[in-house]
C-alpha cells in the first residue's frame, strides 16, 4: 500500500517577462505517489489560493503527453528524472517522501520566461511558419496506397514526426539549440513524395529562422535526443546539414518553378 508523501518544492516564481524572478520554497504536503506531476501542482495551486496567494504558473493542456505543453526543468533536467516522459506523464512515485524537488522554466534567450514557468515558445511558430508545410496542389485525398513510399522513408518519417515541439531539446542544450526540432519537421516533411518540391527551399528558410530567433549552435552534445520525450533521433540533424548545403546551392525560382529535386 502506498503512502502518501511529503515534498519541498523550490519553484521558479516571476511576476511576469520584465520582473526578476527567484526560487520561492513551497510545501506539497500529503500528495499521493499516484498523482502526475501537473495534479501535484495542482493540489500546490488549491492550497496556495486558500491562502489568498497567486498561484504558480505552468503551461498544460492535453496532459496525455502528446501536445508538448508541459514544459518545466525538474531537478535540472527538462520534464523530470525519467526518460522519455513528459511532465504530464511523470508521476510522483518517481520521488520519495521528503524530497526537495526544483522546478524552473525552459531557459534560452529565445523562450522568454512570461510568468513563473510559463516560457513563449512562439519562436517555434515562426520556424514552422517560414517553411514547415507543403503548399504544392495535391487535389482531392489519394488513396493511402496510392502513393509508393518505400517503407524506410515512411518509418523514418513516421519517426520524425512523432515531435511534439515541446523545447525540451532546446532546454537541455548547454548552446539551447533548435536544431533537433527544426530537423524533425524537416525530415518529416522531406522524406516524403510531397515533400519533395520544397524540400531544400524548407531546410533554407527554416534554418535562417531559427537563426534569426536567436538558438544556438549545435555542437553535438547530444543532450537534446537524451532529454526528448519522443526519443527524436540525431540523425534527423545529419539530414537536415546535407539538405542544407544543397539548398545553399540552389537558386530559389528554379525550385519554385517545379525544378527537379
Amino acid at each position: 500500500m502506498s503512502h502518501d508523501m511529503n515534498l519541498t518544492l523550490q519553484v521558479w516564481r516571476q511576476k511576469n517577462a520584465k520582473a526578476e524572478g527567484g526560487f520561492q520554497t513551497i510545501k506539497a504536503q500529503a500528495i499521493s505517489p499516484d498523482m502526475s506531476f501537473l495534479e501535484m501542482l495542482d493540489v500546490v495551486n488549491e492550497e496556495i489560493i486558500k491562502d489568498g496567494k497567486d498561484p504558480i504558473a505552468f503551461d498544460h493542456d492535453c496532459r496525455e503527453g502528446i501536445c508538448g505543453t508541459c514544459s518545466m526543468v525538474i531537478n535540472g533536467r527538462p520534464h523530470g528524472p525519467k526518460e522519455r516522459t513528459t511532465a504530464c506523464q511523470l508521476h510522483m512515485r518517481s520521488f520519495k517522501d521528503g524530497d526537495a524537488i526544483a522546478i524552473e522554466p525552459w531557459r534560452a534567450k529565445a523562450f522568454p520566461v512570461q510568468k513563473d514557468l510559463v516560457v513563449d515558445r512562439g519562436a517555434f511558430d515562426r520556424i514552422i511558419a517560414a517553411g514547415g508545410f507543403i503548399s504544392a496542389p495535391t487535389g482531392t485525398a489519394q488513396d493511402a496506397n496510392g502513393l509508393p513510399i518505400a517503407k524506410e522513408n515512411a518509418d523514418l518519417a513516421m519517426d520524425a514526426a512523432a515531435c511534439i515541439g515541446c523545447g525540451a531539446c532546446v532546454a537541455a542544450c548547454p548552446n539551447a539549440s533548435a536544431m533537433l526540432f527544426v530537423s524533425a519537421k524537416v525530415s518529416h516533411l522531406g522524406l516524403l513524395p510531397q515533400g519533395q518540391p520544397e524540400r531544400f527551399i524548407r531546410v533554407r528558410d527554416m534554418v535562417a529562422q531559427m537563426d534569426a530567433e536567436e538558438f544556438g549552435t549545435c555542437t553535438n552534445h547530444g543532450e537534446c535526443e537524451a532529454a526528448c520525450p519522443k526519443g527524436i533521433s540525431l540523425e534527423n540533424i545529419a539530414r537536415m546539414n546535407r539538405d542544407y548545403l544543397k539548398g545553399k546551392l540552389i537558386e530559389r525560382p528554379a525550385v519554385a518553378g517545379g525544378g527537379g529535386v
